[in-house]
């Protein structure tokens, strides 16, 4: 009667099965618990990298520099009634001196502020469209028209530096993923000929009584299969209890920068085919190392 790749129950008593006696599952269960977590923070970065360049990638501070205050308040007035004007424009919120005030006394104190510096007026500008180098000059060119003093600064600008570490990031993670594959493999390659040779005469009185390469193989990749299976599945489990618990812990911080990597299903979805990968890699290996063997062998 055939059974699991077609093998019968006699066929499956010539390779005892070990899964749990040898070392292999375990370690699938290590590197899918590890490849799971990389795959995650690749995801999570991603995603908060995409969340913050929407957010901020359109938008621009303009900062008026003037050190006397009725100028400074006549430049500001100037350049409101220009942005207001300006198709480039979407949206600005002046700030009032006393939200700038809140902002800076933790630094530089009240008294200081009330008594020594005039605080420069700035202005938050939601561009209209995609942002592009011509669209920033025409901005600023508006806007030193009518105050000197004024200056532009991108957001996106002085968050690149940001967006570059972002990416090493998931680089590096990537990188993380393929050489735990590459590890795993060369576990189930270690794992398969050293069963070859614990098995080999039963393997050469199998081929004596008509036994093909596939047939064998099928044998050892069943064997793989189940211990890839435990092994994926004890990974995955930790991973997703690790990746819980570290959710729990990021919502309590309530960190814009890291609740905006939140996983959404798609990304859900690639995390549950990392163990079904683990798998099938295994499987896949197992059989070809086989029958790369048994073809050198005779």
């Amino acid at each position: 009667m055939l059974g699991f790749f077609g093998i019968s129950r006699a066929e499956r008593r010539l390779i005892p099965d070990t899964r749990l006696a040898g070392p292999m599952p375990w370690v699938i269960a290590i590197m899918i618990f590890l490849t799971i977590l990389a795959v995650a923070a690749g995801l999570s970065l991603r995603s908060g990298a995409s969340a913050i360049n929407a957010q901020l990638s359109g938008r621009v501070t303009v900062q008026i520099l003037a050190g006397d205050g009725d100028a400074r308040d006549e430049q500001l007035a100037a350049v409101e009634r220009a942005l207001d004007a300006s198709p480039l424009v979407a949206r600005r919120d002046t700030l009032s001196d006393e939200e700038l005030q809140q902002l800076l006394t933790p630094w530089l104190g009240g008294d200081i502020l009330d008594d020594a510096i005039t605080i420069p007026a700035m202005i938050d500008v939601d561009i209209a469209g995609p942002m592009t180098t011509q669209t920033l000059q025409e901005l600023r060119k508006l806007i030193v028209a009518v105050s000197p003093d004024a200056r532009l600064d991108p957001h996106g600008q002085w968050l690149q530096p940001i967006f570059d570490l972002l990416l090493s990031l998931q680089l590096l993670a990537l990188f993380l993923v393929i050489l735990l594959s590459v590890a795993t493999a060369a576990i189930v390659v270690l794992t398969v000929r050293g069963a070859l040779n614990t098995h080999g005469q039963t393997i050469g009185v199998m081929h004596l009584l008509g036994s093909t390469d596939l047939q064998v193989a099928r044998l050892f990749q069943r064997r793989v299969a189940l211990d890839a299976l435990f092994g994926s599945l004890l990974g995955s489990g930790l991973a997703a209890l690790a990746l819980y618990l570290l959710s729990g812990q990021i919502d309590g911080l309530g960190a814009g920068l890291l609740n905006s990597g939140q996983l959404d299903w798609l990304d859900l979805l690639v995390l549950v085919l990392v163990p079904l990968s683990g798998i099938i890699l295994a499987t896949i290996v197992a059989r070809l190392t086989v029958v790369i063997a048994l073809r050198k062998t005779l």
